[in-house]
């Protein structure tokens, strides 16, 4: 069982890293061409806030794709019949909250800690990303 659930975990942090780099990746280019704009431009000075809401939020749609990718894995290990507590669960897992008002058992418990860990890194990556936009909008132009 523990190789299964390393193989299953494995697969999962590579879809998770796809789905983030290619969140980032969009929200990078968008925030690139934000701040290539000429400087008097009049969407940049109030706009700026704008669009580091827009990258936080693309950054939150992957990380809830990235839930939904475990969540579907739940349910087709049997952990879940419905798709809500499947989604519940993986999002109270994936963010480390942990209500443990639901608990797998077995294998499937260990899963879930992959999935915590992997979390906590793709939230770290966010922050990353979110403090790369935010420099890049707001630094002063070099003469």
């Amino acid at each position: 069982m523990l190789i299964k659930v390393l193989l299953i975990a494995s697969a999962l942090l590579v879809i998770n890293t796809l789905i983030h780099a290619l969140g980032m990746t969009v929200a990078l280019r968008w925030s690139r061409l934000i701040a290539e704009l000429h400087p008097t431009h009049p969407f940049l000075p109030t706009g700026r806030p704008l669009v580091v809401s827009a990258v936080v939020l693309l950054m939150f749609f992957a990380s809830v794709a990235e839930v939904m990718t475990w969540a579907l894995v739940y349910r087709w290990l049997g952990a879940f019949s419905e798709a809500e507590p499947a989604l519940y669960f993986s999002m109270v897992t994936y963010t480390t909250l942990g209500y443990g008002d639901i608990v797998l058992e077995g294998g499937l418990r260990l899963l879930s800690s992959f999935q915590a860990a992997i979390g906590i890194i793709m939230f770290g990556w966010t922050t990353a990303v979110v403090l790369a936009v935010v420099q890049r909008l707001y630094q002063k132009p070099q003469c």
